[in-house]
């Protein structure tokens, strides 16, 4: 089966090819928990000195990444002066703007007819950028702590707003009509991969399934917006930007498939995915589209007894050498599939770090969960190994036979017995992994079977049990300074 993919790609650049229809959004979001915001909006200008404003930009904007530009590059445009404000209005902050005056204020009451009372406001109780404190409001030439009602307010006042604004004083050298261009750095917004491997009962093919889960909390709203997504870690300064340092030129990109959802890319040194169609984000949704999804794909399910590692240590799932240990023993055998990200293997896209989760079904095609890991980002023809729990049906022991030191302390000699055992019904293959910790010039005088070295320091035999059986592994090195 060939894989199915979709598109998400990002693309940080201002300088992209061809240039935005007005009122187009455009966003491309990184998994760091910040994106790059693209907008058009019509200006008119005079020539010498204008104001102009956007309504509508993120609570969560970098004022410092803002660029304002004319996107068909013919205008020239100087500015003065640049405004951020991110104190749309409220009912405290609309009351500090009537301090002093008096409002109207309505009392309901259940099964009374309204009651409209006149009150002073001596203290609204919004403090900007502050805790607030309790309003303070004079009802009959007597002072009150609390708002007799709810407030009737004669106007929205001069200085309020309904949104997060963005405004400028801009010099034009000569009248133009232009769709200006603007472009800000803004947190709230993050995305994340995860993974659904689904597993027959018995057998290595399994289903893979791919999703791009998006969230924003920016505080703004993306209506039909072209959305791409950056794979990679991205250096970002914390917490002053240097907006520059992530803008860069970018081609368009076009997919002839239109049935993909979600296409993929190499851009610099990162990866990008992009969605075919515009979608609406909302302010405090969580929107998912399905990047990858393929039939057939290899997973082998490995068996894996390091009986030396203590648990707090293996764990991390690493399996390199470690010298607090040489006869402890667990008998715990641990599980993993491993799969190639290949095309070959019905794969061979590059995957975003991201959760894996696995199900297998049981003899009525049930799901049911078995385990979960993380991958980092994946390039294609890599090979990934997941740690998803440990085997109930399969036991180790691990214990030291002999050990013995020179009299002169050159060399010592120790000896190891594994004891593994299959309570399963099919064969299986156990992967011993024994790491030899206590010098590095060493040899195995004797062995109970051939062994793989893997690394410098570690060894491991491969033993195949049938169903009931029980077999031992044995060695003994020498090790000598």
């Amino acid at each position: 089966m060939r894989i199915q993919r979709s598109i998400l790609a990002l693309s940080i650049a201002l300088l992209g090819a061809g240039h935005p229809q007005a009122g187009d959004q455009a966003v491309t979001i990184y998994n760091q928990n910040f994106a790059v915001v693209r907008e058009t909006f019509p200006l008119e200008l005079k020539a010498g000195v204008n104001t102009a404003s956007f309504s509508g930009a993120t609570s969560q904007l970098e004022p410092d990444s803002v660029i304002l530009r004319d996107s068909a590059g013919k205008t020239e445009l100087q500015i003065l002066e640049q405004n951020y404000r991110n104190d749309p209005v409220s009912e405290p902050m609309l009351l500090s703007l009537f301090e002093g005056k008096t409002l109207d204020f309505v009392r309901r009451q259940p099964q009374k007819a309204d009651q409209t009372i006149a009150a002073k406001i001596v203290r609204s109780g919004y403090v900007p950028g502050g805790q607030s404190v309790q309003p303070i409001v004079e009802v009959d030439g007597k002072l009150q702590f609390r708002l007799p009602g709810e407030p009737l307010f004669p106007s929205l006042g001069d200085d309020s707003i309904l949104k997060p604004t963005l405004s400028w004083k801009l010099n034009a050298t000569a009248p133009a009509k232009l769709d200006a261009e603007l472009a800000y750095v803004t947190g709230g917004l993050t995305w994340e991969a995860s993974y659904n491997l689904v597993a027959p009962e018995k057998g290595d093919s399994i289903d893979f399934v791919g999703w791009i889960t998006m969230k924003n909390e920016s505080g703004a709203t993306f209506q039909n917006a072209k959305i791409k997504l950056m794979a990679g870690n991205v250096n970002k300064v914390q917490p002053a930007p240097e907006p520059m340092a992530i803008m860069g030129a970018a081609r368009a990109f076009a997919e002839k498939d239109e049935a993909r959802v979600v296409t993929e890319k190499a851009f610099d040194e990162f990866h990008l995915y992009t969605l075919a169609h515009p979608a609406t984000l909302r302010d405090r949704e969580t929107k998912q589209v399905e990047f990858v999804r393929s039939t057939g794909v290899k997973a082998e399910r490995l068996y894996i007894y390091d009986g030396a590692a203590i648990h707090g240590w293996r764990a991390g799932m690493q399996m390199g050498s470690n010298p607090g240990y040489g006869t402890q023993s667990n008998k715990k055998v641990l599980v993993f599939r491993e799969f190639k990200n290949s095309e070959a293997n019905h794969l061979g896209i590059p995957l975003p770090k991201g959760r894996v989760r696995f199900y297998s079904q049981d003899e009525d095609r049930q799901l049911e969960f078995v385990g979960e890991n993380e991958i980092d980002h994946t390039p294609k023809d890599e090979l990934v190994r997941l740690y998803i729990g440990d085997s109930f049906d399969l036991v180790g022991e691990r214990k030291r036979t002999d050990f013995k030191v020179s009299e002169d302390n050159h060399w010592s000699e120790e000896s190891f017995e594994i004891k593994l055992r299959n309570h399963k019904k099919e064969p299986v293959e156990i992967r011993v992994v024994e790491h030899l910790y206590r010098w590095n010039n060493w040899t195995i005088k004797s062995k109970s079977q051939d062994f793989e070295k893997t690394d410098a320091q570690t060894i491991e035999f491969k033993a195949t049990l049938q169903p009931n059986d029980e077999k031992i592994v044995s060695y003994r090195v020498h090790y000598w300074w």
